[in-house]
């Protein structure tokens, strides 16, 4: 029988809502909230925020190939585009041998 995918180990930290104590003091601490003469006990909720990030395609894309026709980017190499005309043509040969 398996295991349901709820109840598995997860791979990763996910999102947490409840934190243990020592966590909740160093939240605490790092917004100034806490001192240490103050209990350890009743300590008060600590908010945690859940931040998606999300990954922009287009926009990365559309700046990659921006900045490589862009009309202030230096000019190509005169011999580079032979050679690599030239590369391509061996590989090619190698392909129509192996079939």
């Amino acid at each position: 029988m398996s295991i349901h995918p709820s109840l598995r180990p997860s791979k990763g930290r996910g999102h947490r809502s409840v934190f243990k104590r020592f966590e909740r003091i160093k939240m605490l601490a790092d917004k100034d909230k806490w001192n240490e003469k103050d209990s350890v006990f009743g300590l008060p909720k600590v908010k945690s925020l859940k931040i998606k990030v999300k990954k922009e395609k287009s926009e990365a894309k559309a700046a990659a190939e921006g900045a490589a026709a862009a009309p202030g980017a230096a000019p190509a190499a005169p011999g580079a585009a032979p050679a690599a005309k030239a590369a391509a043509a061996p590989a090619k040969k190698d392909q129509a041998k192996a079939k």
